[in-house]
């Protein structure tokens, strides 16, 4: 096998590849913040005492866990238009379908968050005259956050992984654009293997990372 990593040059890279990273990462950033709030929403939902907002959003969390992202990007993709009329666009129909995808996943993560807080933390709060909203938003969150963090930006390495899947849909990402160069300059498999190595260093660091905030979290407990 001849490989040649010659023309990987940096203009190559500012002309292909530069675009779809700034895409991956803004696509992540979104997916995550929004999913993040609308998750936050759906675990405190399920967490509730109201039964049809609970089943509710069990239903919402169960099913999107349940199907494979890849389908959920080809379900807004190619069948929400015909329900609109109109066409989404590659990007934003990334950014709607992950930010929902992801919603479930965070969901069960601040769930899990919020159950970790001990009892008498919320009945502090009550105690001290707080509503439910004010002891979730002063009490609970906060605390449910700190002991989640690692997990939440955990999800966000695999949600930065999971954004190639829009090459499928013709978004034009980190991946496309080293598919393009190699498709241009005739070099696929060296695109490829350098596209496998850039994504290898951005989430090996990224985890490093989480790793040592997780440790200084440990300690300050």
């Amino acid at each position: 096998m001849n490989l040649d990593f010659a023309f990987l040059n940096g203009q190559v890279l500012a002309d292909y590849v530069w675009a779809g990273l700034q895409f991956s990462l803004a696509l992540t950033a979104i997916a995550a913040l929004g999913g993040l709030v609308l998750g936050t929403l759906l675990a405190l939902a399920r967490l509730s005492s109201h039964k049809l907002l609970s089943n509710a959003a069990a239903a919402y969390i169960n099913t999107m866990r349940s199907v494979p992202l890849i389908m959920v990007i080809l379900w807004f993709f190619l069948l929400i238009p015909l329900l609109i009329g109109q066409p989404l666009g590659a990007e934003r129909s990334a950014v709607i379908t992950f930010t929902l995808f992801e919603a479930a996943y965070f969901a069960e993560i601040m769930r899990a968050g919020i159950q970790s807080v001990p009892v008498g933390q919320p009945q502090a709060g009550y105690a001290m005259g707080l509503t439910y909203s004010q002891t979730m938003r002063f009490v609970v969150l906060p605390q449910a956050l700190r002991n989640m963090l690692p997990v939440l930006l955990t999800q966000t390495i695999i949600l930065f992984q999971d954004t190639s899947l829009v090459y499928v849909i013709g978004a034009y990402d980190l991946l496309k654009g080293f598919e393009t160069a190699g498709r241009n300059f005739n070099r696929p498999m060296e695109t490829y293997l350098v596209a496998a190595a850039v994504y290898f260093v951005i989430c090996f660091g990224l985890s490093y990372a989480v790793r040592r905030l997780q440790k200084n979290i440990a300690i300050i407990r």
